[in-house]
């Protein structure tokens, strides 16, 4: 098990609030909590603190590029306009921020802290969660083997894979992934989770009763993410001194 992180484990330059495990409980897992495109890591902070996940050190990290003079940042590589409705199109490429996360893990909770992919997770929202998933992919990819670079989970609320990730993985990432999106008026398509489930080998996708791939508002949306933090979150709690853990994939 890891220690807990602190700001100075990582470099000057990515901004990030750590909120401790509730209770005085040991860190035994760590959540990566990415924010939506144009906002900022302080709304994630407060989701990290309100999810109260025993044993679970959340990390709300901020996008690494500044949303021209809005006050607010994002996580593609470029700023690119949507020419059907004139938003920003999030899959903007992920390079930048593929980088800066897979430095954070490598670097900061596995070599610093001393964690294992198989106990940090992501939940990212929109272009957030396409970035979450652009990063298992980049660790499953750099691994020297399956226990180094395989995330415990990703959680991905209206975004898939950039179009940049590759089509298809003959040796799919073992992460397992929940999306979770609107009804209708989705970017969540029958042919984006296609290539979520040629990329990874467990995909899990769960629709709102209503249109839009906004945050969960109710219990009822809210119900499988936190049936997939209970099934992907590790436990110390009760396990003697001088136990081995046998973990689950």
């Amino acid at each position: 098990m890891g220690r807990l992180p602190v700001a100075a484990d990582f470099p000057a330059n990515v901004v990030l609030t750590v909120v401790p495990p509730p209770n005085n409980d040991p860190p035994t897992n760590i959540l990566l909590l990415l924010h939506g495109l144009g906002d900022k890591h302080t709304s994630f902070t407060k989701l990290g603190q309100q999810l109260n996940l025993p044993e679970t050190a959340c990390i709300a990290v901020q996008g690494p590029q500044g949303l021209m003079d809005l006050d607010g940042f994002h996580w593609g590589d470029d700023i690119i306009f949507d020419s059907n409705n004139g938003g920003l199109d999030p899959d903007a490429g992920f390079r930048q921020s593929t980088a800066v996360l897979k430095a954070l893990v490598e670097e900061g909770l596995v070599r610093k802290c001393g964690y294992r992919a198989r106990e940090i997770m992501v939940f990212g929202l929109g272009q957030c969660g396409m970035a979450g998933l652009s990063l298992a992919v980049a660790l499953h990819q750099a691994a020297k083997s399956t226990s180094d670079g395989e995330l415990g989970g990703v959680i991905s609320i209206g975004g898939g894979l950039p179009g940049e990730a590759p089509a298809a993985l003959v040796n799919k990432c073992k992460a397992s992934v929940l999306v979770c999106g609107g009804s209708s008026d989705s970017v969540v398509t029958p042919s984006s989770e296609e290539k979520l489930k040629h990329v990874f080998e467990t995909v899990e996708t769960k629709r709102y009763r209503r249109p839009g791939d906004t945050m969960p508002r109710d219990r009822d949306e809210m119900l499988p993410v936190m049936q997939f933090f209970s099934r992907r979150l590790r436990s110390m709690k009760g396990v003697p001194a001088g136990s081995v853990e046998i973990g689950l994939g």
